[in-house]
Protein backbone atom coordinates (compact mmCIF):
# COMPACT_ATOMS: atom_id res chain seq x y z
CA UNK A 1 0.00 0.00 0.00
CA UNK A 2 2.94 2.34 0.65
CA UNK A 3 3.54 2.64 -3.14
CA UNK A 4 0.36 4.54 -3.24
CA UNK A 5 1.59 7.43 -1.11
CA UNK A 6 3.33 10.46 -2.42
CA UNK A 7 7.01 11.11 -2.15
CA UNK A 8 8.66 13.23 0.92
CA UNK A 9 11.41 15.59 -0.87
CA UNK A 10 13.76 17.64 1.08
CA UNK A 11 11.81 20.41 0.68
CA UNK A 12 9.32 19.53 2.32
CA UNK A 13 10.98 18.42 4.98
CA UNK A 14 12.64 21.74 5.35
CA UNK A 15 9.12 23.25 5.22
CA UNK A 16 7.75 21.38 8.29
CA UNK A 17 11.50 22.27 10.32
CA UNK A 18 10.65 26.09 9.18
CA UNK A 19 7.06 25.87 10.51
CA UNK A 20 8.08 24.65 13.56
CA UNK A 21 10.93 26.94 14.26
CA UNK A 22 8.97 29.84 13.24
CA UNK A 23 6.25 28.73 16.02
CA UNK A 24 8.86 28.12 18.80
CA UNK A 25 10.23 31.67 17.86
CA UNK A 26 7.07 33.54 19.00
CA UNK A 27 6.90 31.39 21.93
CA UNK A 28 10.49 31.62 23.22
CA UNK A 29 11.19 35.44 22.22
CA UNK A 30 9.23 36.16 25.30
CA UNK A 31 11.71 35.00 27.25
CA UNK A 32 14.70 36.79 25.88
CA UNK A 33 12.74 39.59 26.60
CA UNK A 34 11.06 39.19 30.07
CA UNK A 35 12.92 42.33 31.83
CA UNK A 36 11.46 44.86 29.92
CA UNK A 37 7.67 43.10 29.73
CA UNK A 38 7.91 43.03 33.36
CA UNK A 39 8.35 46.67 33.66
CA UNK A 40 5.44 47.82 30.45
CA UNK A 41 3.01 45.42 31.90
CA UNK A 42 4.04 44.32 35.64
CA UNK A 43 4.56 48.01 37.04
CA UNK A 44 4.99 46.91 40.60
CA UNK A 45 7.45 48.67 43.16
CA UNK A 46 10.16 46.30 42.90
CA UNK A 47 12.18 44.98 39.90
CA UNK A 48 12.07 41.46 41.86
CA UNK A 49 8.89 42.04 41.94
CA UNK A 50 8.45 42.68 38.12
CA UNK A 51 10.34 40.14 36.60
CA UNK A 52 8.73 37.66 38.56
CA UNK A 53 5.11 38.22 37.43
CA UNK A 54 6.51 38.68 33.93
CA UNK A 55 8.40 35.13 34.36
CA UNK A 56 4.71 33.86 35.66
CA UNK A 57 3.23 34.91 32.81
CA UNK A 58 6.03 33.61 30.48
CA UNK A 59 4.55 30.06 32.56
CA UNK A 60 1.60 30.71 31.56
CA UNK A 61 1.79 29.53 28.47
CA UNK A 62 2.79 26.27 29.83
CA UNK A 63 -0.51 25.50 31.50
CA UNK A 64 -2.54 25.05 27.87
CA UNK A 65 0.14 22.93 26.35
CA UNK A 66 -1.19 19.93 27.76
CA UNK A 67 -4.13 20.68 26.20
CA UNK A 68 -3.07 21.81 23.15
CA UNK A 69 -1.22 18.51 23.20
CA UNK A 70 -3.50 16.00 23.59
CA UNK A 71 -6.79 17.83 21.82
CA UNK A 72 -4.04 18.68 18.56
CA UNK A 73 -2.43 15.81 18.91
CA UNK A 74 -5.27 13.23 18.34
CA UNK A 75 -6.43 15.47 15.55
CA UNK A 76 -3.22 14.61 14.24
CA UNK A 77 -3.24 11.04 14.44
CA UNK A 78 -6.67 11.00 13.00
CA UNK A 79 -7.02 13.37 10.79
CA UNK A 80 -3.43 14.34 9.53
CA UNK A 81 -0.12 15.64 10.48
CA UNK A 82 -0.34 18.44 8.25
CA UNK A 83 -3.69 19.89 8.71
CA UNK A 84 -2.97 19.71 12.67
CA UNK A 85 0.71 21.65 11.92
CA UNK A 86 -1.26 24.07 9.89
CA UNK A 87 -3.98 24.90 12.59
CA UNK A 88 -1.54 25.35 15.18
CA UNK A 89 0.58 27.82 13.03
CA UNK A 90 -2.80 30.06 12.42
CA UNK A 91 -3.08 30.44 16.07
CA UNK A 92 0.22 30.80 17.17
CA UNK A 93 -0.28 34.05 14.67
CA UNK A 94 -2.98 35.07 16.06
CA UNK A 95 -1.89 35.00 19.66
CA UNK A 96 1.50 36.43 18.68
CA UNK A 97 0.34 39.30 17.12
CA UNK A 98 -1.92 40.18 20.09
CA UNK A 99 0.66 40.53 22.43
CA UNK A 100 2.81 42.76 19.94
CA UNK A 101 -0.06 45.19 20.15
CA UNK A 102 -1.43 44.88 23.36
CA UNK A 103 -1.28 48.46 25.28
CA UNK A 104 0.98 49.10 28.30
CA UNK A 105 -0.56 49.27 31.86
CA UNK A 106 -0.07 52.59 31.75
CA UNK A 107 -2.26 53.17 28.63
CA UNK A 108 -5.45 50.50 29.82
CA UNK A 109 -4.81 49.41 33.60
CA UNK A 110 -5.15 45.76 34.73
CA UNK A 111 -6.71 44.79 31.02
CA UNK A 112 -3.10 44.50 30.05
CA UNK A 113 -1.77 42.28 31.97
CA UNK A 114 -4.61 40.22 31.54
CA UNK A 115 -4.86 40.16 27.55
CA UNK A 116 -0.76 39.30 27.62
CA UNK A 117 -1.87 35.39 29.89
CA UNK A 118 -5.03 35.21 27.67
CA UNK A 119 -2.34 35.56 24.90
CA UNK A 120 0.08 33.64 26.39
CA UNK A 121 -2.13 30.94 27.00
CA UNK A 122 -3.35 30.46 23.28
CA UNK A 123 0.39 30.38 22.26
CA UNK A 124 1.02 27.12 24.57
CA UNK A 125 -2.09 25.69 23.43
CA UNK A 126 -0.71 26.31 19.82
CA UNK A 127 2.64 24.90 20.15
CA UNK A 128 1.55 21.78 22.50
CA UNK A 129 0.03 20.53 19.52
CA UNK A 130 2.55 21.73 17.22
CA UNK A 131 5.24 19.48 18.82
CA UNK A 132 3.98 15.97 18.24
CA UNK A 133 2.21 16.56 14.67
CA UNK A 134 5.69 17.91 13.82
CA UNK A 135 7.96 15.33 15.03
CA UNK A 136 5.91 12.77 14.00
CA UNK A 137 5.92 14.14 10.62
CA UNK A 138 10.05 13.81 10.50
CA UNK A 139 10.00 10.48 11.84
CA UNK A 140 7.73 9.37 9.73
CA UNK A 141 9.03 10.79 6.86
CA UNK A 142 12.78 10.00 7.63
CA UNK A 143 14.45 6.48 5.71
CA UNK A 144 14.80 3.86 8.31
CA UNK A 145 18.45 4.67 9.24
CA UNK A 146 18.43 8.51 8.92
CA UNK A 147 15.40 9.04 11.58
CA UNK A 148 17.81 9.95 14.48
CA UNK A 149 19.02 12.78 11.83
CA UNK A 150 15.59 13.36 11.33
CA UNK A 151 13.76 13.65 14.43
CA UNK A 152 16.41 15.72 16.14
CA UNK A 153 15.66 18.42 13.73
CA UNK A 154 13.00 18.76 15.86
CA UNK A 155 15.26 20.13 18.68
CA UNK A 156 17.23 21.57 16.38
CA UNK A 157 14.81 24.30 15.20
CA UNK A 158 13.70 25.10 18.65
CA UNK A 159 17.40 26.27 18.92
CA UNK A 160 17.60 27.86 15.73
CA UNK A 161 14.51 29.40 16.69
CA UNK A 162 16.51 30.54 19.76
CA UNK A 163 19.15 31.73 17.38
CA UNK A 164 16.69 33.90 15.43
CA UNK A 165 15.28 35.24 18.48
CA UNK A 166 18.69 36.10 19.84
CA UNK A 167 19.96 37.94 16.63
CA UNK A 168 16.81 40.21 16.59
CA UNK A 169 17.61 41.14 20.30
CA UNK A 170 21.53 41.78 19.54
CA UNK A 171 20.48 44.18 16.35
CA UNK A 172 17.68 45.68 18.81
CA UNK A 173 19.63 46.42 21.43
CA UNK A 174 22.61 47.48 19.22
CA UNK A 175 19.99 49.89 17.65
CA UNK A 176 18.20 51.06 20.75
CA UNK A 177 18.86 52.69 23.79
CA UNK A 178 17.39 50.73 27.09
CA UNK A 179 14.39 53.28 27.00
CA UNK A 180 13.64 52.43 23.97
CA UNK A 181 13.98 48.69 23.64
CA UNK A 182 11.64 48.84 26.98
CA UNK A 183 9.22 51.29 25.11
CA UNK A 184 8.52 49.65 22.08
CA UNK A 185 11.40 47.64 20.65
CA UNK A 186 10.26 44.38 22.44
CA UNK A 187 7.34 44.54 20.34
CA UNK A 188 9.33 45.16 17.22
CA UNK A 189 10.47 41.43 17.70
CA UNK A 190 6.93 39.95 18.37
CA UNK A 191 5.72 41.73 15.29
CA UNK A 192 8.38 40.40 13.01
CA UNK A 193 7.09 36.41 14.43
CA UNK A 194 3.47 37.20 13.36
CA UNK A 195 5.22 38.56 9.65
CA UNK A 196 6.85 35.26 9.32
CA UNK A 197 3.98 32.86 9.84
CA UNK A 198 1.95 33.57 6.20
CA UNK A 199 5.68 32.54 5.45
CA UNK A 200 4.92 29.22 7.32
CA UNK A 201 1.76 28.32 5.97
CA UNK A 202 2.54 29.02 2.87
CA UNK A 203 5.64 26.38 2.95
CA UNK A 204 3.00 23.71 4.31
CA UNK A 205 0.33 24.44 1.66
CA UNK A 206 1.59 21.67 -0.35
CA UNK A 207 3.24 18.93 2.62
CA UNK A 208 2.61 15.03 1.96
CA UNK A 209 0.76 13.50 4.42
CA UNK A 210 2.46 11.17 6.38
CA UNK A 211 -0.04 9.30 9.05
CA UNK A 212 -0.70 5.92 6.92
CA UNK A 213 2.94 6.15 5.65
CA UNK A 214 4.73 3.85 8.55
CA UNK A 215 3.08 0.83 10.87
CA UNK A 216 0.97 0.24 8.10
CA UNK A 217 0.43 -3.64 9.29
CA UNK A 218 0.35 -2.65 13.27
CA UNK A 219 -2.53 -4.75 14.80
CA UNK A 220 -5.78 -2.49 16.04
CA UNK A 221 -6.48 -1.46 19.58
CA UNK A 222 -9.04 -3.75 21.39
CA UNK A 223 -12.14 -2.19 22.99
CA UNK A 224 -9.94 0.16 24.81
CA UNK A 225 -9.58 1.70 21.75
CA UNK A 226 -6.46 4.51 21.94
CA UNK A 227 -6.54 4.43 25.40
CA UNK A 228 -5.57 0.57 25.59
CA UNK A 229 -2.51 1.34 23.82
CA UNK A 230 -1.71 4.24 25.87
CA UNK A 231 -2.05 1.99 29.03
CA UNK A 232 -0.14 -0.69 27.09
CA UNK A 233 2.85 2.03 26.81
CA UNK A 234 2.68 3.71 30.59
CA UNK A 235 6.30 2.68 31.66
CA UNK A 236 7.73 4.35 28.39
CA UNK A 237 5.56 7.48 28.70
CA UNK A 238 7.01 7.41 32.45
CA UNK A 239 10.40 7.54 31.53
CA UNK A 240 9.56 10.39 28.88
CA UNK A 241 8.07 12.29 31.36
CA UNK A 242 11.05 12.33 33.27
CA UNK A 243 13.36 12.76 30.66
CA UNK A 244 11.80 15.69 29.11
CA UNK A 245 11.59 17.02 32.40
CA UNK A 246 14.71 17.20 32.94
CA UNK A 247 15.25 18.68 29.33
CA UNK A 248 12.96 20.60 29.60
CA UNK A 249 14.19 22.09 32.90
CA UNK A 250 17.64 22.29 31.15
CA UNK A 251 16.33 24.12 28.10
CA UNK A 252 14.64 27.09 30.30
CA UNK A 253 17.28 27.51 32.59
CA UNK A 254 20.25 28.25 29.72
CA UNK A 255 17.47 30.61 28.14
CA UNK A 256 17.43 31.86 31.20
CA UNK A 257 21.24 32.97 30.71
CA UNK A 258 19.85 36.31 29.14
CA UNK A 259 17.52 37.26 32.23
CA UNK A 260 20.77 35.85 34.25
CA UNK A 261 23.38 37.83 32.66
CA UNK A 262 21.09 41.27 33.04
CA UNK A 263 20.02 40.91 36.66
CA UNK A 264 22.75 38.72 38.04
CA UNK A 265 25.83 39.29 36.86
CA UNK A 266 24.94 42.86 35.96
CA UNK A 267 26.07 43.01 31.99
CA UNK A 268 24.89 44.94 29.13
CA UNK A 269 21.86 44.27 26.97
CA UNK A 270 23.91 43.74 24.03
CA UNK A 271 26.28 40.63 25.88
CA UNK A 272 23.37 39.58 27.69
CA UNK A 273 21.37 38.55 24.45
CA UNK A 274 24.96 37.58 23.09
CA UNK A 275 24.34 34.70 25.10
CA UNK A 276 21.37 33.59 23.22
CA UNK A 277 23.23 33.48 20.17
CA UNK A 278 25.51 30.94 21.93
CA UNK A 279 22.44 28.72 22.99
CA UNK A 280 20.87 29.18 19.32
CA UNK A 281 24.15 27.73 17.35
CA UNK A 282 25.39 25.36 20.11
CA UNK A 283 21.86 23.55 20.34
CA UNK A 284 21.66 23.37 16.27
CA UNK A 285 24.74 21.72 16.44
CA UNK A 286 24.57 19.24 19.19
CA UNK A 287 21.34 18.09 18.57
CA UNK A 288 22.12 17.20 15.06
CA UNK A 289 25.39 16.21 15.61
CA UNK A 290 23.56 13.59 18.52
CA UNK A 291 20.78 12.39 15.95
CA UNK A 292 23.44 11.80 13.37
CA UNK A 293 25.58 9.50 15.36
CA UNK A 294 22.96 7.91 17.19
CA UNK A 295 22.17 6.75 13.78
CA UNK A 296 25.65 4.81 13.97
CA UNK A 297 26.21 4.11 17.35
CA UNK A 298 22.64 3.54 18.87
CA UNK A 299 20.45 5.89 21.15
CA UNK A 300 21.69 4.80 24.60
CA UNK A 301 24.99 5.90 24.32
CA UNK A 302 24.80 9.23 22.74
CA UNK A 303 21.59 10.03 25.19
CA UNK A 304 23.10 8.33 28.60
CA UNK A 305 27.06 9.74 28.22
CA UNK A 306 27.27 13.10 26.89
CA UNK A 307 24.40 14.07 30.03
CA UNK A 308 26.77 12.59 32.71
CA UNK A 309 29.42 14.93 31.27
CA UNK A 310 27.35 17.60 31.52
CA UNK A 311 26.09 16.67 34.97
CA UNK A 312 30.45 16.75 35.94
CA UNK A 313 30.76 20.13 34.42
CA UNK A 314 27.80 22.48 35.44
CA UNK A 315 29.31 23.40 38.74
CA UNK A 316 32.79 23.88 38.23
CA UNK A 317 31.37 25.58 34.84
CA UNK A 318 29.21 27.89 37.00
CA UNK A 319 31.33 28.85 39.83
CA UNK A 320 34.19 30.29 36.78
CA UNK A 321 31.40 32.24 34.92
CA UNK A 322 29.94 33.48 38.35
CA UNK A 323 33.50 34.03 39.62
CA UNK A 324 35.30 36.09 36.42
CA UNK A 325 31.99 38.37 35.42
CA UNK A 326 33.22 38.11 31.92
CA UNK A 327 31.63 38.08 28.38
CA UNK A 328 34.20 34.95 27.70
CA UNK A 329 32.73 33.13 30.48
CA UNK A 330 29.61 33.71 30.63
CA UNK A 331 29.74 32.56 26.74
CA UNK A 332 31.83 29.89 27.04
CA UNK A 333 29.63 28.23 30.19
CA UNK A 334 26.67 28.77 27.91
CA UNK A 335 28.16 26.90 24.49
CA UNK A 336 29.69 23.71 26.50
CA UNK A 337 26.62 23.04 28.68
CA UNK A 338 24.27 23.56 25.84
CA UNK A 339 26.28 21.60 23.16
CA UNK A 340 26.27 18.54 25.76
CA UNK A 341 22.80 18.80 26.97
CA UNK A 342 21.57 18.68 23.29
CA UNK A 343 23.47 15.95 22.28
CA UNK A 344 22.15 13.99 24.35
CA UNK A 345 18.84 15.16 23.77
CA UNK A 346 18.58 15.15 20.07
CA UNK A 347 18.36 10.99 19.62
CA UNK A 348 15.61 11.16 22.60
CA UNK A 349 13.08 12.38 19.69
CA UNK A 350 13.97 8.97 17.40
CA UNK A 351 14.08 6.78 20.56
CA UNK A 352 10.54 7.92 21.77
CA UNK A 353 9.14 8.20 18.89
CA UNK A 354 10.21 4.98 17.49
CA UNK A 355 8.67 3.03 20.05
CA UNK A 356 5.21 4.45 19.62
CA UNK A 357 2.53 3.06 16.98
CA UNK A 358 1.65 5.76 14.65
CA UNK A 359 -1.92 5.65 15.72
CA UNK A 360 -1.35 7.09 19.29
CA UNK A 361 2.37 8.66 18.13
CA UNK A 362 1.14 12.61 17.45
CA UNK A 363 -0.83 12.56 20.88
CA UNK A 364 1.27 10.42 23.01
CA UNK A 365 4.50 12.64 22.57
CA UNK A 366 2.45 15.86 22.19
CA UNK A 367 1.45 15.33 25.96
CA UNK A 368 4.43 13.68 27.17
CA UNK A 369 6.29 16.66 26.07
CA UNK A 370 4.25 19.31 26.81
CA UNK A 371 2.61 17.83 30.35
CA UNK A 372 6.42 17.62 31.72
CA UNK A 373 7.28 21.16 30.00
CA UNK A 374 3.94 22.55 31.79
CA UNK A 375 5.12 21.54 35.03
CA UNK A 376 8.62 21.80 34.68
CA UNK A 377 9.48 24.30 31.88
CA UNK A 378 7.10 26.89 32.51
CA UNK A 379 8.44 27.27 36.74
CA UNK A 380 12.01 26.67 35.75
CA UNK A 381 12.76 30.46 35.36
CA UNK A 382 10.58 31.56 38.24
CA UNK A 383 12.37 28.91 40.45
CA UNK A 384 15.78 29.60 39.35
CA UNK A 385 14.44 33.40 39.86
CA UNK A 386 13.29 32.65 43.73
CA UNK A 387 16.59 30.76 44.40
CA UNK A 388 18.61 33.28 43.27
CA UNK A 389 16.93 35.68 45.90
CA UNK A 390 16.22 33.47 48.78
CA UNK A 391 19.74 32.64 48.96
CA UNK A 392 21.76 35.31 47.49
CA UNK A 393 23.57 32.64 45.59
CA UNK A 394 24.31 32.91 41.95
CA UNK A 395 25.34 29.74 41.72
CA UNK A 396 21.57 28.25 42.19
CA UNK A 397 20.77 27.32 38.89
CA UNK A 398 23.75 24.96 39.01
CA UNK A 399 22.12 23.13 41.78
CA UNK A 400 18.53 22.51 39.91
CA UNK A 401 20.07 21.91 36.78
CA UNK A 402 22.37 18.93 38.89
CA UNK A 403 19.13 17.69 40.56
CA UNK A 404 17.12 17.47 37.78
CA UNK A 405 19.80 16.32 35.33
CA UNK A 406 20.33 12.79 37.97
CA UNK A 407 16.69 11.86 37.03
CA UNK A 408 17.38 12.80 33.69
CA UNK A 409 20.21 10.27 33.72
CA UNK A 410 18.35 7.29 35.23
CA UNK A 411 15.20 7.41 33.40
CA UNK A 412 17.02 7.60 30.25
CA UNK A 413 19.90 4.98 30.85
CA UNK A 414 16.72 2.65 31.56
CA UNK A 415 14.97 3.33 28.13
CA UNK A 416 15.54 0.23 25.21
CA UNK A 417 17.46 0.57 22.54
CA UNK A 418 15.78 1.38 19.35
CA UNK A 419 18.15 2.67 16.89
CA UNK A 420 18.00 0.50 13.28
CA UNK A 421 21.74 -0.12 13.05
CA UNK A 422 21.81 -1.68 16.53
CA UNK A 423 18.66 -4.03 16.01
CA UNK A 424 19.84 -5.49 13.38
CA UNK A 425 17.46 -3.83 10.15
CA UNK A 426 19.13 -3.72 6.58
CA UNK A 427 19.28 0.08 5.33
CA UNK A 428 16.24 0.75 3.78
CA UNK A 429 15.40 3.01 0.65
CA UNK A 430 15.60 6.74 0.90
CA UNK A 431 12.62 8.15 2.22
CA UNK A 432 13.21 11.83 1.10
CA UNK A 433 14.74 12.60 -2.57
CA UNK A 434 16.50 16.75 -3.21
CA UNK A 435 13.47 17.50 -5.33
Amino acid sequence: MTEDLPRITVRNVAAAVIGNALEFYDFVTYAFFAVQIGHVFFPVQSAYGSLMLSLGTFGAGFVMRPIGGILLGRYADRVGRKPAMILSLVLMGAAVLAVAFIPSYAAIGLAAPILVVFARMAQGFALGGQVGSATAFLMEAAPLHERGFYAALQGGSQYAASLAGGMVGVLLSTFMDAGQLQAFGWRIAFALGALALPFGLFLLRNLPETLHRSDQAAPRAGAGGDWSLWIGHRRLIVLGLVTLASATIFTYVTNYMTTFAETVLHMGNGVSLGATLVVGVSGMVGAQFGGWLSDRVGRWPVMVWPRITYLVLVWPLYTWMVSMHSTVALLCTTAVLVFLGTVSFGPFYAALTESLPGRIRGSIFGTIYAVSIAVFGGTAQLVVTWLIHETGNPLAPAWYLIASGLCGVVSTAMMSETAPSRLGFAPAPAAASAE
